[in-house]
């Protein structure tokens, strides 16, 4: 992997634990049953797309 390649992946690593961060931040603030499953879903979502951005290492 090149130096490049291992900055994007890096870069995509900060930016999908973002969206986790923002998931669960509203997922706990939120107070429909329905947006919060989505928004928990959507934290799952994102945890596994960091995942394999992380296998990639």
């Amino acid at each position: 992997m090149t130096e490049k390649e291992l900055l994007y992946v890096e870069d995509a690593l900060g930016h999908e634990q973002y969206f986790q961060t923002q998931c669960r931040d509203a997922a706990g603030r939120l107070q429909d049953a329905g947006l919060k499953q989505f928004t928990q879903e959507l934290e799952q979502k994102h945890r596994n797309i960091f995942q394999s951005f992380y296998d990639l290492l």
